[in-house]
């Protein structure tokens, strides 16, 4: 893995991405859908790499989603495998190159030694100063926000929170990205046009691009193709054309 030194352009400071497509890239090949799962898993290398030397400070994938956990069991078994190999394997690599890693989600669904690695990795890698990579991991929008909601409640409860203080700004605090920016930019691979429930109320003013590659053929010139669609756009934020 090769990460070269960027020089920051006129791109996004956070992207996100719906890594969709494993399943019919390896269906439209006659493989198992495992086979497409560890294709999509050296897409998310290439992307690293990829945001790195495009100078982007943020990255945040979708990983497994709370509702993946209805697939069949076979294909959870293969998919925790994968992650389970993904960090021993990638993750020293990744900390030795300036990338920190976390994960966001529910991380009581996930197996005990699962967990071990991604405390592990989130700890080697947090002092990293080079891509921000979060990882989406049995995650969904609505859970995180009613979690949120819940924290609220109860400091609100203890009088540690006046009602009157409950605002976007509290809320975005509670949140799992407490931390990081919104997303500016928002892909979404395999042609599928909607978030399925990823970053609800971080996404809200960010631009989407819909994209009809297969997550495990995507690469370098997809990101670009998707940078500068997003470099065409004028984000307004609501206000009117000519009034920023």
């Amino acid at each position: 893995m090769s990460f070269a030194a960027a020089v920051p352009g006129r791109s996004p400071r956070h992207i996100a991405i719906i890594m969709d497509g494993n399943g019919r890239w390896a269906a439209s090949r006659g493989l198992p859908r495992v086979a497409g799962h560890r294709r999509g898993a050296e897409a998310v290398r290439r992307t690293v790499v990829a945001a790195s030397e495009l100078g982007i400070p943020y990255l945040t994938l979708f990983g497994f989603s709370s509702e993946n956990w209805k697939r069949p069991a076979r294909e959870i078994d293969d998919l925790m495998g994968l992650l389970r190999h993904y960090l021993r394997g990638e993750i020293a690599e990744l900390h030795q190159h300036g990338v920190r890693v976390r994960v966001i989600g529910d991380k009581t669904r996930l197996a005990p030694d699962i967990v071990s690695l991604i405390d592990n990795a989130e700890a080697l890698t947090r002092d990293n100063s080079g891509v921000n990579l979060t990882v989406a991991l049995s995650y969904g929008g609505r859970a995180e926000l009613v979690a949120a909601a819940r924290a609220i409640a109860a400091k609100a409860a203890t009088g540690a929170l006046a009602p009157e203080a409950v605002n976007e700004e509290a809320i975005a605090r509670h949140l799992f990205t407490a931390d990081l920016p919104d997303p500016d930019l928002l892909i979404r691979t395999s042609g599928e046009q909607r978030i399925s429930n990823f970053l609800l109320w971080q996404c809200a003013y960010t631009e989407l691009v819909f994209t009809k590659t297969l997550w495990p053929d995507f690469g370098r010139d997809d990101l670009e193709q998707a940078i500068a669609d997003f470099g065409c756009r004028e984000r307004r934020y609501g206000a009117s054309i000519g009034s920023r």
